[in-house]
């Protein structure tokens, strides 16, 4: 009977004290159910995360040593902004000891002087803190934005020196993105990112410390919600990289829309196509904002889910601190005071905040390695056109041209150009006549060697092109093409171009050489007139009369003329014509024109038909043949 009541007895004290624990009880199964939530949707679309769009095929060790390099001048700024972190930390891990002595001091035996020495303490702390952060963000903030420089000059310049063929192949959107874009992401790592994340560490650490050091029970009770921030944030990572990588996606596709329809915009007006192009930029808008969406909805629930352990801590603390300092109980030798509870209470958000950040600073970073891959990618891409390590620059070309047995196909052995040979004498001018499509473009593109041919030989004053530097070749080369461009600037820039040292004397003269003085004397500004994008201000004529003051003036030893005289009236062909004259006289000059008003004086000229040459001669010579050239004539002239 006596061992029944014993055995009743420490029943109803067992009971007792389980249900002093059902709130923590109650908080873990929260927890619990919360985790095995997100465990099942991780698991539901663990299989198809193969199929987001971008994949990195780049190690992120690979990325940071690429991008070490940039930082690598300014290692010394870094270094300064890590010793600045630490002394900016001291605030987060010493704060809360001293706003928990400060509430004993008011609670238990109050005195003045040792209030006004914490509080004096508190202030001291934080306007060290207040400074580091001033000159961290400003020493950041420098140079991030230098190294953000010379990561965009780098990718302009490579861009610049990549091929026709690649550039072809590669929206243009596509291409300010990288620069634009994504190089920003790259700047928000160097002047953010890394040294928060480190900040981040040393405050986890320091303020776990901190709270060992204070009280292990309360301390323990903290570090057992730590493997739920851990699962927690892993399957974020997961989440939130699918979705930054679709919001990149998105903005890329956007920008390549809108890069290709600004452009051509007055096309879709002229042919009233803008409702549906409004569809179109509609479907990409929606795109974007379903993937912004996506990413909210990602941060909407990982936030959330962070802050309910947060709270879930602050409950165990006052619950066990609570119930310690009211019962006077001990925990490995440590008393829980009032000022412990204050000070726990400061820490674990202290503790959270940090974590919270590291997860989203991970995901942003791996946001920036990513951008740094489509960067780096980019840089990766070598010139089709490959230069000869031992090729030489000439100072002069005499403007002699041989096409050798020329094969040449943009895509595989679709051949448009076939077993083509030529030969064009020094300062002699020869034409190109043929159906769209026969190859003439083609021709003066390689001689540019914008591309290069898969058979046979081209030659300049005799040597083979490929042993020539290609920015040495080009600029002995002046191209005047169809579709003209012309830079935003003034009509004076777009003139020079690369060109200095040059008065304005000898910009009328060129000017005046091909009749181009007869529209700019008229212009309010003269030479310092405004060019609005693509010179959209100017007529088609006088854009082109502008490409051969910018030829003129460049002095070319060989001038390439490709339907220059196409879609422009009767006045303006008149000067152009005037100025062919006189430019026929400078050097070898290759003209392609459908108009064979052009190209009668021409030296010779060369019929081609299907990327072969049909027949050759001068305008006389070939209308006595009266073959396919006599037929464009009676075309045009009948």
């Amino acid at each position: 009977m006596q061992r029944w009541s014993v055995y009743r007895l420490w029943k109803k004290k067992g009971v007792s004290r389980v249900r002093e624990y059902y709130p923590l009880l109650i908080v873990g199964a929260v927890i619990g159910l919360f985790t095995l939530v997100f465990i099942t949707a991780f698991a539901l679309i663990k299989d198809k995360k193969k199929a987001i769009s971008f994949d990195r095929n780049m190690k992120d060790g690979e990325i940071v040593r690429r991008l070490l390099k940039y930082a690598k001048p300014y290692r010394w700024n870094f270094v300064l902004v890590l010793v600045i972190v630490l002394f900016s930390i001291t605030y987060d891990v010493v704060s809360p000891l001293l706003i928990g002595r400060i509430e004993e001091i008011v609670k238990n035996n109050f005195e003045m002087d040792e209030l006004l020495r914490m509080v004096g303490l508190y202030f001291g702390v934080l306007m060290i803190t207040i400074v580091c952060t001033y000159a961290q963000a400003m020493i950041l903030q420098i140079t991030g934005q230098k190294i953000l420089s010379a990561i965009r000059e780098d990718v302009f310049n490579h861009i610049e020196g990549l091929s026709h063929e690649q550039l072809n192949h590669i929206p243009v959107g596509k291409l300010v993105t990288r620069v634009t874009n994504d190089t920003n992401h790259i700047s928000m790592m160097f002047t953010n990112l890394i040294v928060n994340l480190v900040k981040n560490l040393f405050v986890i650490v320091g303020v776990l410390v901190a709270m060992l050091a204070l009280n292990y029970e309360l301390t323990l009770m903290v570090l057992c919600f730590v493997p739920f921030i851990a699962i927690f944030a892993f399957i974020f990572r997961k989440f939130s990289r699918k979705a930054y990588r679709r919001v990149k996606d998105a903005v890329t596709d956007i920008n390549t829309f809108l890069s290709e329809n600004l452009s051509g915009i007055k096309i879709t007006q002229i042919f009233n196509c803008e409702e549906k192009k409004l569809k179109e930029f509609r479907q990409r808008n929606q795109e974007l904002k379903t993937a912004r969406d996506h990413e909210i909805y990602v941060f909407a629930a990982f936030r959330p889910s962070m802050y309910m352990l947060y709270m879930a801590s602050v409950l165990g603390l006052l619950y066990l601190g609570g119930k310690g300092y009211i019962k006077n109980t001990a925990f490995f030798g440590q008393v829980i005071t009032s000022g412990t509870i204050v000070s726990f209470y400061m820490y674990i958000n202290k503790f959270y905040n940090p974590i919270q950040n590291l997860a989203e600073q991970f995901n942003r970073l791996q946001s920036a390695f990513a951008s740094s891959e489509k960067i780096f990618t980019i840089m990766d891409m070598e010139s089709e056109i490959k230069e000869d390590p031992n090729a030489y620059e000439p100072d002069h070309i005499r403007g002699e041209i041989e096409f050798k047995n020329v094969w040449f196909a943009y895509e595989g052995e679709e051949w448009v150009l076939k077993d083509v040979s030529f030969h064009v004498n020094p300062k002699e001018t020869v034409a190109f006549v043929g159906s769209t499509g026969s190859g003439k473009t083609t021709i003066l593109a390689l001689v540019c060697r914008n591309y290069d041919i898969q058979k046979g030989q081209i030659l300049i004053d005799g040597i083979d092109i490929r042993k020539i530097k290609i920015s040495a070749l080009r600029s002995h080369f002046g191209q005047m093409l169809q579709d003209v461009f012309l830079f935003a600037g003034t009509v004076r820039s777009n003139i020079l171009l690369r060109m200095e040292g040059v008065d304005d004397k000898e910009v009328m003269e060129a000017c005046r050489y091909v009749n181009a003085d007869k529209f700019i004397d008229k212009l309010t500004k003269g030479l310092d007139e405004e060019v609005r994008e693509r010179g959209n201000n100017f007529s088609q004529g006088q854009r082109q009369l502008l490409s051969f003051a910018r030829t003129i003036i460049h002095k070319p030893d060989v001038m390439i003329l490709d339907e220059a005289t196409a879609n422009i009236d009767t006045e303006t062909e008149l000067l152009i014509q005037n100025s062919l004259e006189k430019m026929m006289n400078i050097g070898t000059m290759l003209i392609v024109a459908h108009r064979l008003s052009t190209i009668q004086h021409a030296d010779k000229i060369i019929v081609i038909s299907h990327g072969k040459i049909i027949e050759q001669g001068n305008h006389f010579e070939l209308l006595e043949k009266k073959g396919a050239y006599y037929e464009l004539y009676k075309l045009q002239y009948e």
